[in-house]
């Protein structure tokens, strides 16, 4: 249940094995993967990108029948607004964590008191790190509270609209917890793996032609399942020989099934599962969330005074004070859209983190305006837009606090006592598309174990 990515790619895996309904609350399957029009053309609402990196969602697109609208998105530098100008980040950097110093110096990301306080983090004493700790009071201790900052801060933001100072280092930067649990140089033992590296960087993002939001589409017309839309799940019960769903919606009833996989939100999973594993429901219930909008604005090139904007659009580090978290050169960024809309430059401006809701109570014109003002500011001079989109995700970002993968052990743990149950989605071990889609798969896999008969 949950047709967003993870539902549709659970019920995807399960097509040939099982007779599967898919039960969502929108009007639409594909949950925060889903599209809006500015200036007559479809743009993502969600996330626009996906990892490719690690192959998962890329495969699972690549099934589904997308492979040839598979697209990279423009190679650009990681850019920064901060001290009053756009500053590009030097290569090399993990999740802003600098690794060519010299490079660095040159950006004016950085003070010189910055920069020299970074200089001294190899000759730093360093015991391995005992457990979890944030990203912020790590990477603090290591390299300095202004990196963290300017540099790491936004960076994570962009990820889960959180704050550094409370995300969990193992959660969010595994790799980094790692080099931490060994002790010793993070700087130099980052440089150790970069120049390890040969050849020209892989493709780190790939988008798909007309949207991200096509994805969970082609899933929902591929995975054979029945999509029940506009429909909640209100309870859950165990019987003899499985589980008894109890929806409302336009049709309310009951389904019986041999499995559910429970591929909601945390809040939404959580008392749903409070009578069957109290345990669970008390660590999913505890995950915070971040609310967040996207203000999509589309201008006609030819007024732009200062000319199109370059590069692929910038992030703003919270030090600055501005309600603008990020703001993303669409059409810069992906080719088939400046194909779409030859005359026009769209931007997305990202607002809200956790903590500040009230932003977002704001009306859709009075927060484009905030959006604009603050673009203009930063850019210059952007004239009217010709059209604009905003999109709203209230609690759309579950945040990976302090302890968040023991959290998710003792959740599984729980859940494991219950036979024919599955849970899987942005909550446990990743936000983004590529996760989601490992989880989905891999709980689809495990409901396999399990007798079947059909649900009705």
């Amino acid at each position: 249940m949950g047709g967003g990515i993870s539902g549709l790619t659970a019920a995807w895996y399960l097509r040939s094995e099982a007779e599967v309904t898919v039960v969502e609350s929108g009007p639409l399957p594909g949950g925060i993967l889903r599209s809006g029009t500015v200036a007559g053309v479809p743009v993502d609402d969600g996330a626009e990108a996906m990892l490719a990196l690690r192959p998962e969602a890329v495969d699972l697109a690549e099934a589904v029948g997308l492979g040839d609208d598979l697209v990279a998105p423009a190679r650009a530098p990681v850019t920064m607004w901060t001290r009053g100008t756009l500053r590009a980040m030097p290569a090399g950097h993990v999740m802003g964590i600098p690794t060519d110093l010299t490079a660095l110096r040159d950006t004016g990301l950085l003070s010189a008191e910055g920069l020299a306080r970074l200089a001294h983090e190899e000759e730093l004493p360093s015991a391995p790190l005992d457990g979890d700790t944030s990203v912020g009071a790590y990477l603090a201790g290591r390299l300095g509270q202004e990196v963290v900052d300017r540099l790491v801060e936004p960076l994570l933001g962009g990820i889960y609209a959180g704050r550094a100072d409370r995300i969990s280092l193992r959660a969010a930067l595994p790799g980094v917890a790692n080099i931490a649990a060994r002790g010793g140089s993070l700087l130099t033992a980052l440089r150790s793996g970069a120049q390890s590296r040969t050849g020209a960087p892989p493709a780190v993002m790939q988008g798909l032609r007309g949207g991200l939001a096509r994805l969970p589409r082609a899933i929902a017309d591929t995975c054979g399942a029945r999509v029940l839309t506009r429909t909640r799940v209100r309870e859950l019960h165990r019987t003899p020989d499985g589980w008894r769903v109890v929806l409302s919606g336009p049709a309310p009833c009951s389904l019986e099934a041999d499995s559910v996989i429970l591929a909601a939100p945390a809040y939404a999973a959580a008392p749903l599962l409070r009578p069957h594993a109290p345990v669970a429901a008390r660590e999913l219930g505890a995950v915070e969330h971040a609310s967040m909008a996207l203000v999509t604005l589309a201008f006609e090139r030819s007024r732009i005074p200062a000319g199109v904007p370059r590069g692929n659009g910038f992030l703003v580090p919270p030090v600055e004070g501005k309600a603008v978290k990020a703001a993303t050169f669409l059409t810069n960024k992906w080719h088939w859209l400046a194909e779409a809309l030859p005359g026009t430059f769209v931007l997305r401006a990202s607002v809200g983190r956790l903590g500040e809701e009230s932003l977002l109570g704001r009306e859709d014109g009075e927060l484009a305006a905030v959006c604009l003002a603050e673009l203009s500011d930063i850019l210059g001079p952007l004239g009217r837009p010709v059209d604009f989109h905003v999109s709203r995700w209230a609690r759309g970002l579950p945040q990976y606090s302090v302890g968040h993968l023991d959290r998710v052990r003792t959740i599984r743990g729980a859940v494991a006592g219950l036979p024919g149950l599955e849970v899987c989605g942005a909550a446990y071990e990743g936000v983004g598309v590529a996760a989601c889609v490992a989880g989905a798969r891999d709980a689809a896999l495990r409901t396999l174990g399990h007798p079947r008969r059909s649900s009705r």
